[in-house]
């Protein structure tokens, strides 16, 4: 199958989702890679702390706006890939389509990516780390 459109989720599309999102387009160019939330913050920046967070690795959060998840969304993507089990059961039980296209971010290394919201800034590195491994990750089979 050939794999155009990524869509990466979270909850509120202003932290996680979004650093996934930037670190796959800076990975995988000619992909078109958005991001949504489960319950999106709509219409906020990315997470001052995310933005912070991605200037280590040479990327710009501030053109982000968060926007919610929603069937069109869904339809539309090759491949859905979000944060945790748990959301990769939501989003398959809220959208049938999504079944056989949700994948974990961390699916390759087995891993969830916890939400570093409201925690202190070492909790942002720490998960941009992990994205950032997992992005590679899914370089590898995106790009093939």
């Amino acid at each position: 199958m050939l794999i155009k459109n990524v869509l990466v989720v979270c909850i509120g599309n202003i932290c996680r989702s979004p650093m996934a999102e930037y670190f796959l387009k800076k990975e995988c160019p000619d992909l078109n890679i958005s991001s949504a939330g489960i319950s999106a913050l709509v219409d906020h920046p990315a997470d001052d702390k995310a933005k912070q967070t991605a200037q280590r690795f040479d990327v710009n959060l501030e053109p982000h706006t968060a926007r919610q998840l929603n069937q069109a969304l869904v339809s539309d993507a090759d491949i859905i890939l979000v944060m945790s089990s748990r959301q990769q059961r939501h989003v398959e039980q809220t959208w049938p389509v999504a079944k056989g296209k949700t994948f974990r971010l961390g699916h390759w290394q087995d891993k969830n990516v916890a939400d570093p919201f409201r925690h202190e800034q070492y909790v942002f590195d720490e998960t941009a780390d992990l994205i950032a491994a997992c992005v590679a990750d899914w370089k590898k089979k995106l790009t093939n």
